[in-house]
């Protein structure tokens, strides 16, 4: 079944899967973001992007996103920016791979002058990437690649002496348990004392998005979820879990109207951001 997601935008519906398409609404959200007077995150080449995309307001209605669904991506896009930053100002030379980059500009964020940064995706949103913001750079490459397909591992492989931090944002959800499974595993393998940085949605939400998705056709099905940031610990062995965070249990005024939220953990933590260090 086609995704209305689609409708967003002609120039990318002609070069993207319905997969990827999904990296169009927090590239939409990032934008309109932006000019906020007080933004929880400013992204100027989101801005641009939607420019080039000509994505309008009315494309993105189609997609029907409340409110607090907007500040909850906002406040993990910008959690996953804090937690990154805080890794480059312990280590300041650190290899960052952010694995399912989409469209988004982490890397001008938090770029320290010192990071060797891969932004990773498929190859048809490398080729679109490239076509709308440009190719790499001293510090920073592109991987065209699944984030499965182990062969990237070889390129980022050359700095093993230095300190590697990967971040999983807007991904796992789509893999299957056993393929996240071996992945972590093979991480931990190849890159021991690394340390990895995913989102996850809890099974009540994935159950509820599988069912909104069914319904009206929007958005993506979703296979993978994540009760408790320590389930991870049973399912790979050594694996630590360092943090966890979730966006509706923060103070964040624009969330007030839904504060009652946070007294219900089945509503609370409905997606987190989780945080390990893999030994």
């Amino acid at each position: 079944m086609e995704s209305k997601v689609t409708e967003l935008s002609d120039i990318a519906s002609q070069k993207l899967s319905e997969v990827s398409l999904s990296l169009l609404l927090p590239l939409y959200i990032r934008a309109m973001e932006t000019p906020h007077p007080q933004a929880i995150l400013r992204d100027q080449q989101a801005v641009e992007l939607i420019q080039k995309l000509k994505i309008d307001a009315s494309s993105f209605n189609q997609a029907r996103v409340s409110e607090e669904v907007r500040v909850s991506i906002l406040l993990r896009n910008r959690q996953f920016d804090l937690i990154t930053s805080a890794y480059l100002a312990d280590h300041p030379e650190a290899v960052v791979v952010h694995l399912g980059c989409g469209l988004d500009s982490r890397f001008e964020r938090v770029d320290n002058g010192q990071v060797e940064w891969y932004d990773l995706d498929l190859p048809e949103v490398i080729n679109l990437r490239c076509e709308l913001i440009g190719g790499e750079s001293e510090r920073y490459h592109l991987l065209a690649y699944s984030a499965l397909d182990e062969t990237w591992m070889e390129a980022v492989s050359i700095h093993l002496l230095r300190p590697y931090l990967f971040l999983a944002e807007g991904l796992f959800m789509f893999f299957e348990e056993q393929q996240v499974i071996r992945f972590v595993q093979t991480l931990r393998d190849r890159f021991p004392s690394s340390e990895l940085v995913f989102d996850a949605f809890s099974p009540f939400y994935s159950w509820g998005n599988n069912r909104r998705v069914a319904r009206t056709h929007i958005g993506a099905e979703v296979y993978w979820a994540l009760k408790h940031g320590k389930e991870l610990e049973k399912l790979v062995e050594g694996v630590q879990l360092i943090d966890e965070w979730f966006p509706f249990l923060c103070p964040e005024p624009r969330l007030q109207h839904i504060r009652w939220v946070r007294y219900i953990p089945l509503l609370s933590k409905t997606t987190g951001i989780f945080h390990y260090r893999l030994v």
